[in-house]
């Protein structure tokens, strides 16, 4: 790839990102619509990157970051909600799409057909809860997108392989792959959280905060990397890489150590520096390919461009319509459970007995199903990004016989266009609808207020030492053991962290020598 282009690529993303958010629009489609329009300029060339070196580089630090800031307490709380849509719709989805696509392009083969559905399947969540803030996304939608978004895509990635392999002659059954999917996560989370206990041990014997923060950046890859050549998923091995680091960091006291609190706060600088030129350049590579992706098909004899972009369009709509209607049907199933057990709850003393016992083993009362409005945000955000760009390009050209892989061509088109079609459809009308649901987050703001006034209150009873350090020191560990004690959320501690990092860089900056 031209190193010119890259910093083309950068220099005209901060251009557009600031001009979308003086406008209030999202940049990430502004900036797909315009490399998608640079790419039929004459004597542009097209931008080549290996599809392992686009998993390698941009997924791990995109995902980790992701996931550093999610809350591990919310990820259980809506684990229910993250199963149906993280794993059991892009199941779903991916058959639907390979069954679909079988009968829309007959020519590559069934096998072939689930290829293309493993890789339409995963919707890339990730920057939608980047800019949920902005867009006044509830909490609890929040919570969900983030977690799906840190286990749909090693779903995919294993229907992936196992479509690869049928194409290639393998035997493969729904039973299989379940076993494989269980042994990829389970490695995949063990060695995340191996490399995370490594780097934490390593990290405090570094004393330099641009030292433990380049430990930290190369932490998302080597877990990753190392994981996917133990043939597991280096996406769940990031996942608990994340959130080992990020909660022993900020809340366990024996990973608290002088000089800590510079490194967090570089860090979070860091991240989101790392996290725009990430996103811009994924954007604009999604964009820049598509006068190539159409030149190849056009060149291709079997299906034809007209029937490719046909069946783009069909899938484009199905994938948008299904996951509504999926997450709809999963969330209103679990719905009307939800109100069966209530009534009963209310006429069997007996039930109600069981339902207090596993409440307090829970340690409190697991959560409802999402509401409609929310259950309808959820489902229009289905936008495709890099993943699905990256697993059709991961498709190898010829199988393990010798021979073309069937609809290699048609399949990397079809990526293309839904994501670039959900990207424009759904990227550029989710704050809209967020809007027009109109959510009430009073209550939501007012829960907010109150766990900041209660975490202010436990700062207070903190006893002020000689040394500030260690009254700062003091006061984490007193949040630490709130949230631990399940009286203060893990977002909230996190918030009042944050505050006290600032105060004690801010503190440090006035005394001389740095002490």
């Amino acid at each position: 790839m031209n190193g010119v282009q890259l910093l083309l690529i950068v220099g005209v993303g901060i251009v557009v990102t600031a001009l979308a958010r003086k406008h209030r629009v999202e940049p990430g489609w502004m900036i797909v619509v315009l490399a998608a329009g640079a790419s039929f300029i004459p004597g542009v060339p097209r931008l080549e990157l290996d599809s392992e070196l686009i998993l390698a580089l941009v997924i791990p630090p995109l995902l980790y970051s992701a996931t550093r800031g999610a809350s591990l307490a919310a990820f259980g709380a809506n684990l229910r909600a993250i199963t149906y849509l993280g794993v059991v719709t892009v199941v779903l989805t991916a058959g639907v799409l390979g069954w679909l696509s079988s009968l829309l392009l007959p020519s590559i083969g069934l096998a072939a057909a689930f290829v293309l559905g493993s890789v339409l399947a995963p919707p890339d969540t990730i920057t939608t809860v980047s800019h949920g803030d902005e867009m006044g996304l509830p909490k609890r939608v929040t919570s969900i997108l983030t977690g799906e978004s840190l286990v749909n895509d090693a779903t995919a990635l294993t229907l992936f392989s196992i479509a690869v392999a049928a194409v290639n002659g393998a035997h493969a059954t729904w039973l299989g792959g379940f076993g494989e999917f269980v042994r990829n996560a389970t490695i995949g989370l063990g060695i995340g959280a191996v490399f995370a206990g490594v780097a934490l041990v390593i990290r405090k014997r570094l004393g330099n905060p641009t030292l433990e923060t380049a430990l930290t950046l190369l932490l998302p890859f080597t877990a990753f990397l190392t994981a996917e050549v133990a043939h597991a998923s280096g996406i769940l091995a990031v996942v608990a890489a994340a959130f080992s680091m990020s909660i022993n960091l900020a809340l366990d006291p024996k990973h608290q150590y002088p000089g800590g609190h510079r490194t967090r706060l570089q860090e979070d600088s860091v991240w989101r520096v790392m996290d725009f030129l990430l996103e811009t350049f994924v954007f604009a590579y999604i964009g820049l390919q598509l006068k190539f992706v159409l030149t190849d098909l056009a060149a291709t004899e079997e299906t034809g461009l007209v029937r490719t972009l046909v069946a783009a369009g069909v899938l484009l709509v199905v994938a948008i319509v299904f996951r509504i209607v999926a997450v709809f049907g999963l969330f209103g199933r679990w719905t009307l459970h939800y109100r069966r057990a209530e009534r009963r709850a209310a006429r069997d003393p007996r039930f109600q007995r069981a339902r207090a016992i596993r409440k307090a083993r829970r340690g409190g009362e697991p959560l409802p199903p999402p509401t409609t409005k929310e259950t309808a945000l959820v489902g229009w955000t289905g936008m495709r990004g890099i993943l699905t760009l990256a697993a059709a390009a991961a498709i190898p050209e010829l199988t393990h016989e010798g021979t073309p892989f069937p609809g290699r061509n048609e399949i990397q088109t079809i990526a293309l266009i839904v994501t670039l079609g959900t990207l424009l459809i759904q990227g550029t009308t989710i704050s809209w609808l967020a809007r027009k649901l109109t959510f009430d987050l009073t209550a939501e703001h007012a829960a907010h207020a109150n766990d900041l006034t209660l975490g202010r209150h436990i700062l207070a009873q903190v006893p002020h030492h000689p040394n500030p350090t260690d009254t700062f020191d003091s006061q984490r560990l007193a949040l630490g053991k709130a949230v631990a004690e399940r009286r203060l959320p893990e977002d909230t501690a996190r918030h009042l962290i944050t505050e006290i990092d600032l105060h004690e860089a801010a503190h440090g900056a006035t005394q001389p020598h740095g002490h």
